[in-house]
């Protein structure tokens, strides 16, 4: 894939915004997805933090979630950060009452782990392949177990933070916020060899 590549994200809720500015910041061509016809002209989606029983309920009524979870069944590169993390997941300790999540990942994960909106905070991730980068985590999860397929790529506190399986990429805490775009370029990359 010469060409920049075309990322959406997911805009239902959370940092769309954020995560476009520093796609593009990234070399690629981004863009928000709400929709399945816009779905399916993208290389590669990145599903955004916010509330995961939202954007799993949005995404249901959207017409969202089965082609969604078909597209990462057949390969679509995604990153998930912080609740599209759990949506990545392929189950959650304690859903909500209908949660579902799109899968893509071997883990087990657990829903505002490390707490409440003020017990948030930042931290240095050493990030496999990618270095230490400024980790914010809001009410964010943690990967509690990952099967034989996933690779962990970042522990904090003695909890998986960073997971990558395949094209699936994930993190507990918010690289759009911090003005580094490693995280994202190693996405862009990854979009780039899937091409």
């Amino acid at each position: 894939m010469n060409n920049p590549p075309v990322i959406g994200v997911l805009a239902l809720q959370g940092d769309v915004r954020e995560h476009l500015i520093a796609l593009a910041a990234a070399d690629a061509v981004a863009r928000p997805v709400r929709r399945p016809e816009e779905l399916a002209e993208v290389d590669g989606l990145v599903i955004p933090g916010g509330e995961s029983t939202t954007i799993s309920k949005l995404a249901a009524l959207f017409g969202m979630l089965e082609p969604l979870r078909e597209r990462v069944r057949a390969g679509l590169p995604v990153y998930g950060t912080c609740a599209g993390l759990i949506m990545l997941a392929d189950k959650i300790l304690d859903p909500r009452s209908g949660q579902e999540t799109i899968g893509g990942i071997e883990m087990i994960v657990r829903r505002n782990a490390f707490g409440r909106q003020n017990e948030s905070f930042e931290a240095t991730v050493e990030v496999a392949g990618v270095g230490p980068v400024e980790g914010v985590f809001i009410r964010a999860p943690w990967v509690e177990s990952v099967g034989a397929g996933a690779e962990v790529l970042a522990e904090h506190g003695g909890h998986i933070v960073a997971v990558r399986q395949g094209n699936a990429l994930a993190t507990s805490f918010h690289p759009e916020l911090t003005g580094d775009h490693r995280m994202h370029a190693l996405f862009v990359d990854m979009v780039r060899a899937a091409g």
